[in-house]
Order: structure tokens, then sequence, then C-alpha cells
């Protein structure tokens, strides 16, 4: 049989990708896409969940039908077998969907809106800022949806714990303070929106008229929505459980294993990933015990992470100057990677890297950093948020591990390669799709890696690095204990206190409630890289080369680890020759 041409496949996918991308308009703003749907956002309903999963079924039935495998060039293999191990594992997660939380402190609805418009949303013309106004009159439809959404959950069984209410409470009344809702200083989305507009060149007239037609817009949708979700959200905090896993829903036993599933892209069971994790923290602990004693500290490991954690001197001040300090610490580091990056990658990131402070209306409850990839059409750069809120959950001795996995040559690097692709190299699904095992796997690695290029001069700042590194580990511990073995919230803090010299306990333990599985995928990634990292150069000698290996690694997109390694495999055997 004559194989298809790659044109026909990669045709297949292009048109997958538009027709995908024509179902979701804040998918299009992700991708830099500013077309009709600019002025949109998506539909929330469970009925439209239905036609999105009907969809991708029925685009992968053409795919079988159309290609048949064994015709296929080994590249265009690679694509069919990981767009039917996407829509395979979608099928798995499907009927589970109404079992996540609608409104919670990590990704809730509430705070997706705002979020999206300041960070997502540009605004290089006229058009395009009517687009954000008539993105803010379609808040209140994305809202309602949402309200209803969580209703029907609600009475599926499914809400967050009660603890949980408090914090979207706070932030959905954040989001209606400030001008024009009230006379204090201008709401985020207020003070976005004109900063925007202020850097077009039209007469400050029509800059006047945009703003003030913005201000009405907030006013007559985003001030109901949000009222709207305190008084629902308030109600079903009354009735919120106390316990904190999701082993608690009636189907939470079979929902846990298909997230560690999904997250991890293995057959780890809860029992297996909690064992993995003890081991993964006892080697730590060895580690940071050689540190202990390298830098003459008399005390046990665990008197030792008591004073890390309480030394002022890890810390930068509680201020605006400690803030500052911060972030120049971090263009510091970056600097000093990105002299060092091509020593150990072929293909580099074009984007320039922002490091930005997570917004005040968000800072309170959201993670201590986080990555935006940049737009492919070059109008947004890559992002890295630092959350500066309370310095003390920011340890100075981290700082560097932190840019590391989530800029360079961590995130940044990863996915502003991916996005930068030239047309063709790979199939849109695979260039802006994910699996987080593979992705948040090469973030943990690249903080190890950045020893390799020069970062971590001092003792302490080494311990801040394997201070994340044991973050990670004890995921897989309290993720596991949560949802699996029936850890309450209390027993996961004091056992991350009682391990770790770890600030902001309480918050990274909220966020494994609310995100279940997730975080166990990064120690799981990383592992396996490391082992390919290992086998390549055991197997090739001096043929080895870091910058192909990477390039292997990251330039096919992400995919399940076991693809992952057979492609490694497949090229120590072509290098092998």
């Amino acid at each position: 049989m004559t194989a298809p041409a790659s044109a026909e496949l990669a045709a297949f996918f292009d048109a997958y990708d538009k027709a995908q991308l024509d179902r979701t308009p804040m998918g299009k703003s992700y991708r830099g896409i500013r077309d009709a749907d600019y002025g949109k956002l998506d539909d929330r309903t469970d009925a439209n969940a239905v036609a999105n999963r009907d969809f991708d079924q029925k685009w992968t039935n053409e795919m079988v039908r159309r290609f048949p495998r064994a015709s296929l060039s080994p590249a265009d293999q690679l694509s069919y077998d990981l767009f039917l191990d996407r829509n395979a594992r979608a099928v798995e997660r499907f009927g589970y969907r109404r079992n996540g939380y609608v409104f919670d402190q990590m990704n809730g609805a509430q705070s997706s809106i705002p979020a999206f418009l300041i960070n997502i949303h540009s605004i290089a013309n006229e058009d395009q800022a009517r687009a954000y106004i008539s993105r803010i009159r379609a808040s209140r439809a994305y809202l309602d949806q949402s309200v209803d959404e969580a209703i029907a959950r609600e009475k599926l069984g499914v809400l967050p714990p009660r603890w949980v209410f408090a914090q979207v409470l706070e932030q959905s009344r954040n989001l209606i303070k400030g001008a024009p809702f009230d006379s204090g200083p201008d709401n985020d989305v207020l003070a976005d929106f004109k900063t925007k507009v202020g850097k077009l060149d039209i007469p400050q007239a029509r800059k006047d008229a945009l703003i003030a037609e913005a201000r009405t817009a907030m006013l007559q949708s985003m001030k109901p929505a949000y009222e709207r979700i305190i008084k629902v959200v308030g109600d079903q905090e009354a009735r919120a459980p106390t316990a904190d896993g999701v082993w608690r829903f009636k189907d939470g036993a079979a929902y846990y294993q298909t997230l560690l599933k999904g997250y991890t892209t293995t057959n780890l069971t809860g029992d297996q990933v909690h064992a993995l994790g003890l081991a993964q923290v006892a080697r730590i602990h060895g580690e940071m015990d050689a540190i202990r004693q390298k830098v003459g500290f008399k005390g046990t490991l665990r008197q030792f992470f008591d004073a890390v954690r309480d030394d002022p001197k890890n810390y930068y001040s509680n201020d605006a100057a400690g803030r500052d300090a911060y972030l120049k610490a971090n263009a510091e580091a970056l600097a000093k990677v990105e002299a060092a990056l091509p020593r150990y990658f072929g293909t580099l990131p074009k984007a320039p890297l922002l490091i930005k402070p997570v917004e005040p209306f968000r800072e309170k409850s959201a993670g201590k950093a986080f990555y935006n990839s940049p737009a492919p059409d070059g109008s947004r750069p890559g992002i890295y948020y630092v959350n500066l809120y309370d310095m003390k959950e920011m340890p100075a001795i981290e700082a560097e591990a932190l840019l590391c996995h989530e800029g360079s040559p961590g995130h940044h690097l990863q996915f502003a390669i991916l996005s930068n692709l030239p047309k063709g190299s790979v199939p849109p699904f695979r260039q802006f799709g994910g699996y987080t095992a593979n992705s948040e796997g090469w973030g943990l690695y690249a903080e190890k890696l950045c020893k390799e290029m020069g970062l971590y001069q001092s003792p302490m700042s080494d311990f801040g690095r394997l201070q994340l590194e044991l973050h990670r580990a004890m995921r897989l511990v309290v993720d596991s204990g949560l949802h699996h073995k029936r850890w309450s919230r209390e027993q996961a803090i004091t056992y991350i206190r009682e391990n770790s010299a770890d600030k902001g306990i309480e918050k990274a333990v909220e966020r494994y409630i609310v995100y279940p599985g997730q975080a166990t995928a990064y120690m799981v990634g990383k592992l396996k890289i490391e082992e390919l990292r290992a086998r390549s150069k055991a197997a090739l000698g001096a043929r080895y080369d870091d910058r192909q290996f990477h390039d292997t690694l990251l330039l096919a997109g992400t995919m399940p680890l076991d693809l992952l390694e057979k492609r490694i495999d497949e090229w120590i055997a072509r290098t092998k020759g």
C-alpha cells in the first residue's frame, strides 16, 4: 500500500486545528489570533462540553478511516499515535468532567475573566479596544453559566471543602471594588484597559469615549455577575463538606486513579505514588543533610529546617524595596542562564521573557509562581509571574530555582521554542497541546540543569534548589495522602512542616486539595527525563551531545512518557549508526 503524502495528513491536522479553534474564542486569543471572534468568550455549559467531546471523537474516527497507520511514515505515525492517545485520555476523563470545582481559589471561574483580559487580550487599535469592551459585556453570560454549572454539580454531590469558599468570596468581592464600582482607585480591569487604550494613536476624545464605554459595561455586566457569584457561593458555603479529598465522591477512587493516569501518563496507583514520594523524600533529605554539615550547622536536619525557615537572612524585606530586590535578582539570574543556553540547546527561544508580579486581585490566593506562553505571532512575550504578596513565602534561596523552572531553561524555553516552530514542523495539536508529566517534569529537570549551567554558587542557594525538589517529592506523598489515604488538610500541613523548611505550606496544601493528581506529575516526569539522559550518555559515550538530546526531547512537542522514551531510544539508535 502506498503511504499517503505527509502533506495530506498535515492538512487534516491543520483543518482539525482550525475547526477546534473556531469552538473557542478564548483559545484563539491565547494563540494570538485576533479575528471576528476577538470580542467573544467561551461557552461554559455542560452541553458545550459534550459537543466538544463529540467533535473530537468525530475527527479521531475520521483520521483512523482515512489514514491506515501502517502506511504512514515514522514521523506521521508518531502524530497519529499522539492524536489517538490524546483522544483516549479525553474519553477516560470525560465521565468525571463534573467532578471538578467550578469555583476555587486556584483556577476558579471568578478569577479567569479578569486574568484573561489583563494578560491575554492585547489592544493594538480601536477595534481591539472595542473587542475588550465586548468581552466585558460577555463576562456576565460566561459567569452566569459558571454559576449554573456549580449549582448542577452540587446536586451531583460535588462541592469544594468549606475552607475554599471564603477565598472565592474574597476574590469575587475584590473584583467589584474600585472605580467604576466605588470611589476607590481604579479596579484592576479598568486600570488595564486605560493603560492599553492610553497607548493608542487616536485622539484623546476617542480614548475617553472608549473608557466611558468600558466603565458602563463593567457596571452593567461584571457587577451583577459577581453579585450573583457572591450570593450562590455564599449559600453553598453553609452546605460544604469538611472532608478534603475527592475520595468522598461516590466515584472518588476511580476518579483519582484516572487523574493519576492522566497527569503522570503512567499506571501508577495511589499506593505506588505514595511509596515513590517517601523514597524521593529520603533521598533528598540525604543531599540536604550534606549541605547542613557543609555549612557547619550542629543540630539535626529537622532543626536545620527550622533554622532555615526562620532566618530573616533567607528572605527579602516585605516591602516595595524587597519586591524590587527580588525582581532584580531574578533578572540577574536570567542573564546568567541565557548566556549559558547555547552550550546545552541547539534551538533557542525567540520570544523574550517578562518577569512580572501577580496582579493584586489574585495575589493573596495564587501560587508562588507560574508561566504564560508567548503568542506565536510575537505580540505577547512569555510571562513568568512571581507572587510577591508576602515576601516571607518567597525565600530568596529558592529564587534561582523558581526562575529556572518557570523561565529558562524551563517552561519559557520549552514553550517559546514550540510556539515559534516553522509551520508544518509538527501538527498544531502537538505544538500547542501538552502532557503535564512531560512539561512539568521538564521544569523540574531544568532546575537541576541550572546547576550545571553555573547557578546555585552558594551552599544555601543549592539548598533552596533541593528545597523545591523536596517540595515536589512531598507532593507525591501529600496528594496521594489527601485523595487516596483520606488525610485531612491538617495532616498534610503537618507532614510538610515536619519534613522541610517550606514556607507557604497552607497555600500549597490547599492547591493539592482542589487540583487532585496534578502535583504528582512533576517528580514522575523529572525522574524519567533524567533516566533518559543517563541512558543516552551511557549508550553514546563521546557521541553524546546535550544540544541534540534536548532538541530531540523538546522539538516534537510534549508527549506521554512511554512515547518520549521511545523517541529517545530511536535517537540513540540513529546516532549510533
